[in-house]
């Protein structure tokens, strides 16, 4: 059995404070960039988050569309996100609650059709289905309510979750730049 080792509540106290006097404050924008990486090489990139610049997430291309299967590939660290926040948001949601952890897993699993991507076809380009499976035992929590509790704020308050269930509208901007006899020019195009 585990009991949180980090007060959330007395954390977050606070930063709720803060978001009252100043809502403004509680509106944050979450930036990954490329980080260094081999050009030369068309299978692997890596990423880095601001929010932990001495972070890179090292990426490549999934073996279905020839990839060497030697890191995660983009879908394997979407799901991961999802993962990831599904955990962290139960873990921060059971320790707000004062319940106890006695186990805790997170499986995502997902469906992806690799002939759109390689463009052979009328084939769905990305994941067509996400399923996400969480797993909890609260220690002497018979009839399963205190678990299903929990599972349901943590459903709630998931943002990845929350994000996919719902969709947004993504903006995407590809620009290039022309090298032409030592004279740069930028061309770009947005979709």
């Amino acid at each position: 059995m585990t009991r949180a080792s980090v007060n959330v509540r007395e954390l977050q106290a606070p930063i709720r404070e803060r978001y009252k006097r100043e809502p403004q404050s509680a509106q944050i924008r979450l930036r990954v960039r490329s980080g260094h990486s081999d050009l030369s090489d068309p299978l692997h990139c890596a990423v880095v988050p601001e929010s932990a610049p001495a972070v890179s997430w090292r990426s490549g291309a999934h073996p279905a569309v020839g990839g060497s299967g030697d890191v995660p590939c983009s879908g394997d660290v979407l799901l991961g996100a999802l993962a990831a926040c599904q955990e962290t948001t139960l873990r921060m949601v059971a320790a707000n609650m004062e319940i106890e952890l006695e186990s805790l897993e997170v499986e995502i699993k997902a469906d992806w059709d690799a002939r759109g991507t390689l463009a052979m076809g009328d084939y769905p380009i990305g994941l067509t289905a996400i399923r996400c499976n969480t797993r909890v035992t609260v220690p002497d929590d018979v009839q399963g309510e205190r678990a299903d509790r929990l599972l349901r704020s943590a459903e709630k308050y998931c943002v990845v979750l929350n994000t996919l269930r719902h969709g947004l509208p993504v903006a995407s901007s590809f620009a290039f730049d022309q090298r032409q006899s030592g004279s740069p020019g930028a061309t770009s195009r947005d979709s």
